[in-house]
């Protein structure tokens, strides 16, 4: 087309003109999407200028991120657990201190601010691994769902959908019993977590998945339980798995197996399935999780941060295991860095570069993380998707001179949030200009709920 397009728009429909468009086809320039009842219904390349009523999105616009591991709660860890040494497990004593400081309104306050930052960062849809479940002690709230419900409203709020991957979490690692903080995690058993888990009700923004903490939180018997009730409703399943080596030395020692043979031989793997981290693999997980095509979730700022390795990316994707990104502990909520981290930590790892296409890259941050979580409708700019469209802008100093052909590149290898200036989540704009418009002062309300936490001193 070189002319301007004239085409009537049914009543209801969203026009927005956008400079440069990511597809799975490539890059494509001046382009029409048309929006109705939350949907794409058009997408029209070459089209050099906006039709009358548009709303012009200049830079580059790709699909809405899935964030598909989070720990809201951890956000207030940030910049607290950074200071000295130590492992993984002193890192988690100071998580500890901070579960045992929420209540549902407190976890409102603060998931509504943490989840307000991931929608300016892109991310549409979040996997929440929710095991922060009880009172103080064990005790139930009058809700036993209190707590999920507060992380449903607080994304409501901030304008994302969510996943609730409610969480068995009943042992206090492997062959003991839970103790301290660890006593708000649990429901006694599989059965008493189903029990509860069966409460929860989906809703326009909200899907119910299932998780298994760990081979440390659920004894290998308790777990074919949660399999059985996510095959039964088609939900996702997902697990830590093998984050640590002490947790592969610990399993080994108790079952004789893998944790990856472990979920195998308790009918867990399977396309609904995702391994989290999946850090520290033997060649026999890899494929056992390729054959029974099961997903991986990789967490590279996160793994990073705790020190706990760099994952067989190469390996699982040459095995057909689909990759998705998580932002896990929040130590930072950058989905482009997360993508990135793929493919340069694994050149690290080998020596080499060129191990994942920008496209295959997006790809896991978008359309993978989306399936991950149950949205298959998501993570595409197609007619027939969710609207999720998040607009790049390339005028900062980041992204100065980028090649418009080559945006694609520029942005995944060197954007960061603050490059973002319109997010639209189901058709509606929930980042404009850089501001998000349902959560006023992101900032400051997230200082806010953290200070409600952790006080305004040291944590």
């Amino acid at each position: 087309m070189n002319q301007a397009d004239t085409r009537e728009t049914a009543p209801g429909t969203d026009v927005l003109w956008c400079e440069i468009v990511h597809t799975r086809t490539g890059i494509e320039r001046d382009v029409v999407v048309e929006i109705a009842d939350g949907r794409i219904t058009a997408v029209r390349p070459d089209v050099p200028a906006p039709p009358p009523g548009a709303s012009v999105r200049r830079g580059l616009t790709v699909p809405g991120f899935a964030n598909a591991h989070s720990h809201a709660f951890h956000r207030v860890l940030r910049g607290r657990t950074q200071a000295g040494s130590g492992t993984f497990w002193t890192w988690r004593d100071l998580m500890y201190a901070a579960a045992g400081k929420l209540d549902p309104d407190t976890y409102l306050a603060l998931a509504r601010a943490v989840y307000a930052e991931m929608a300016l960062a892109g991310i549409t849809a979040v996997g929440e691994f929710h095991y922060l479940h009880h009172a103080p002690g064990g005790a139930r709230y009058d809700d036993p769902n209190a707590m999920g419900h507060a992380l449903a409203e607080a994304a409501r709020q901030a304008g994302i959908r969510i996943t609730l991957l409610d969480t068995c979490y009943v042992a206090g690692g492997v062959g003991a019993e839970p103790t301290g903080t660890q006593l708000r995690f649990g429901d006694g058993d599989a059965d008493g977590w189903a029990a509860r888990v069966d409460a929860l009700k989906p809703a326009d923004h909200l899907r119910i998945g299932a998780a298994v903490h760990s081979v440390r939180g659920v004894p290998a018997d308790q777990i074919p339980t949660v399999a059985a009730w996510t095959a039964e409703r088609g939900a996702p399943l997902h697990a830590h798995v093998s984050e640590q080596p002490a947790e592969n030395h610990a399993c080994l020692e108790a079952y004789g197996r893998t944790p990856v043979e472990v979920f195998e031989a308790a009918g867990a793997l399977g396309p609904r399935f995702t391994a989290v981290h999946a850090t520290h693999l033997t060649d026999r997980d890899i494929a056992l999780l390729g054959a029974s095509g099961s997903g991986v979730c990789l967490c590279p700022t996160t793994e990073r941060d705790l020190a706990d390795g760099i994952g067989p990316a190469g390996e699982l994707s040459r095995a057909q295991v689909p990759l998705s990104l998580g932002t896990d502990s929040q130590a930072f909520i950058d989905m482009f860095e997360e993508a990135r981290a793929v493919e340069l930590d694994e050149r690290l790892r080998t020596g080499s570069r060129g191990h994942f296409t920008t496209a295959r890259l997006l790809a896991q941050a978008t359309r993978v993380g989306h399936e991950s979580l149950g949205w298959d409708d998501a993570g595409r700019i197609e007619p027939g998707r969710r609207a999720d469209l998040v607009t790049v802008g390339l005028d900062s100093v980041r992204l100065a001179g980028t090649i418009p052909r080559l945006a694609s590149e520029s942005v995944v290898f060197a954007a960061a949030p603050p490059d973002i200036t319109h997010v639209v989540v189901d058709g509606r704009t929930v980042v404009a200009d850089g501001v998000h418009t349902l959560v006023e002062d992101v900032p400051g309300t997230l200082a806010a709920a953290i200070r409600t936490v952790v006080g305004g001193g040291e944590a």
